[in-house]
């Protein structure tokens, strides 16, 4: 042995075999491989962590039977709409059929007003008949006394004044004035049913056979002016000029006169304060 051999730095270094030095690289070389592999496999073969939900268990029954009550209630549902269309159509139908009842109702309380207004302007008009036909037989009566103990007709003079009469001429004149109340007004017209003021007041006074003319101017100066300060039943008013008058009507006492007023009245008795005459002139 060599005297330094003891010393490390100067011991000859070992020399290893080649197949050694292969094993234990092939060895080393396995261990990293097999540690390569069971990483890869690990993480292939790892599960990721979910949330877990159960879910009912569903069976042929029991999805039978929500199928009917589904359909049911869908049944339902139909059935409360057509319910609820059929109570609004009625209500509406209710509603016309109310309209409808009314109307009627209305269209025959009117009709029956009316042919009861044709009843009584029937009855009226009957009534002033009988009484006109009462009033020219008392006046030809009147008449032909008169012609018997005068040998002479009662006529206006040239001047339209008229003789003296009985004393129930004036009243004959006002009965039949009265009889034509509620007759209507129209202008022209000479009776039965409708007048104009002054044929009114002529027709009044042919019943005691005094012939006054036909329109208003004429018949205000158709007798003696009297005023209307001394007026006596019977007098014939007029309103505006002697010789220019529009309008006529006949005094029938207690401030009031009678006239065929206008198409609104018809013949009416007045108040003479409301429309005081401008004149008046007498023929009885």
């Amino acid at each position: 042995m060599s005297h330094t051999a003891h010393i490390p730095s100067h011991r000859k270094p070992r020399r290893r075999s080649a197949s050694t030095m292969a094993l234990r690289a092939g060895v080393a070389g396995g261990v990293l491989s097999t540690i390569a592999v069971a990483g890869s496999a690990g993480t292939a073969n790892a599960e990721p962590v979910t949330e877990t939900i159960e879910m009912p268990t569903v069976t042929s029954a029991g999805l039978a039977e929500a199928v009917t009550q589904a359909v049911e209630t869908q049944r339902q549902a139909a059935f409360d709409r057509d319910l609820q269309a059929q109570e609004d159509a009625a209500a509406v139908q209710a509603e016309k059929a109310a309209k409808t009842a009314k109307a009627e109702a209305i269209r025959k309380a009117e009709a029956e007003r009316a042919e009861e207004k044709k009843r009584q302007q029937a009855a009226e008009r009957a009534s002033r008949t009988a009484e006109r036909t009462q009033l020219a037989a008392t006046s030809a009566d009147s008449g032909e006394g008169s012609a018997s103990s005068s040998g002479s007709s009662s006529k206006a003079s040239n001047r339209g004044e008229s003789s003296s009469k009985a004393s129930g001429s004036v009243a004959t004149v006002i009965s039949f004035l009265k009889a034509q109340v509620g007759d209507a007004y129209v202008m022209g017209a000479t009776g039965p049913n409708s007048w104009d003021c002054s044929s009114l007041v002529q027709a009044a006074f042919r019943q005691v056979g005094v012939d006054l003319p036909r329109v208003s101017q004429d018949q205000s100066v158709a007798g003696r002016q009297v005023g209307t300060s001394n007026l006596k039943v019977g007098d014939i008013l007029y309103w505006g000029n002697a010789g220019s008058a529009w309008h006529t009507g006949v005094y029938i006492g207690d401030g009031k006169y009678l006239d065929a007023a206008n198409p609104r009245k018809g013949v009416v008795i007045q108040d003479l304060s409301g429309y005081p005459a401008t004149g008046a002139v007498r023929v009885l």
